[in-house]
């Protein structure tokens, strides 16, 4: 089957667990303290404005990425709460989530937690190396220089908090199974077996990641910001928050296409540097890992297969 025609997922690492997307559902799996897995399966919620913005270009991605955040949160909610807890209490925790679900304020809360959550990172994320480069235009006064010296200082900071929460053992772990969710969706598209075998050989890599996403706003912000004034620094901030839409929706354009061109020869390595980026996100899993993130997929196909007859 030609790429163009297979289906593409998406995934994502949770506690002790692997969440994949499809067309309509979303599943999650994840192993409990007693070593069985257990799943958590959700439809996706269409809406006929969503899905026609989601088909324009450059504004497509900003509606994902708000869509992964909603979401990924319910996933990472339904880990999270069952992490540490022993199965043998699971009546007990889904009384409390049923209870919690009956409001329609606490749904609609999560979902906008988890979009402001990440809008609020975003904020950080770019203001902060604005106002430590400014604080360096004696030594570098030119608007090229102060948005070089922007984009360096917004990569150090990405580098460093990847690489310091890494050496914890618990995000370890997720990344663990972020790089066991990316062995099945490799396996998957390489029409290699979904068996632990036929996974582990596969990357732990892959051109779609967020991580990659990620390292590409830098990238793509700083050429963006060479177009606009470095000063005064209030315009400088106004412009760094008004352009966040811009540089998300063209980095998932850049996202798209290095997917796209990966396998010309040539044209891969405009990738490399998100996958280079990977080398930290993602960690080689367990086969017990790998287990997981395979009945995650599984099970996803299964769903997705029936909601077509």
């Amino acid at each position: 089957m030609k790429e163009k025609e297979r289906a593409i997922y998406g995934g994502q690492a949770i506690v002790e667990g692997v969440m994949f997307g499809g067309k309509k559902h979303t599943v999650s799996a994840i192993r409990r303290n007693d070593h069985s897995i257990q799943y958590f399966e959700e439809p996706i919620q269409t809406n006929p404005t969503m899905q026609k913005l989601k088909k324009v270009p450059f504004v497509r991605g900003v509606v994902a990425i708000i869509q992964a955040s909603i979401n990924g949160s319910k996933h990472l909610n339904f880990s999270t709460e069952r992490y540490g807890i022993d199965p043998n209490d699971d009546e007990q925790v889904a009384l409390e989530r049923e209870n919690q679900k009956s409001t329609i304020a606490t749904y609609i809360g999560i979902s906008v937690l988890a979009v402001l959550s990440f809008l609020v990172g975003k904020v950080i994320f770019t203001l902060v190396p604005v106002l430590l480069a400014a604080t360096l235009r004696p030594f570098f006064e030119t608007d090229v220089q102060q948005v070089i010296v922007e984009s360096i200082i917004k990569l150090l900071f990405l580098l460093i908090y990847i690489y310091l929460v890494s050496l914890t053992p618990f995000i370890k772990r997720v990344f663990q199974y972020h790089g066991a969710e990316h062995k099945v969706i490799n396996a998957f598209e390489n029409n290699a077996p979904l068996t632990v075998e036929g996974v582990r050989s596969q990357s732990r890599l892959h051109y779609r990641c967020g991580s990659s996403f990620i390292l590409f706003t830098v990238i793509v912000g700083m050429f963006i910001y060479f177009l606009v004034p470095t000063s005064p620094l209030w315009l400088r901030i106004v412009d760094r928050l008004l352009l966040i839409p811009v540089v998300l929706g063209i980095s998932f354009e850049v996202l798209q296409l290095t997917n796209k061109v990966r396998h010309i020869p040539v044209l891969k390595w405009v990738g490399y540097p998100g996958l280079w980026l990977q080398l930290l996100t993602t960690k080689e899993p367990s086969d017990d890992q790998i287990e997981v993130s395979i009945a995650s997929f599984n099970r996803l196909l299964e769903i997705e297969k029936n909601t077509k007859i």
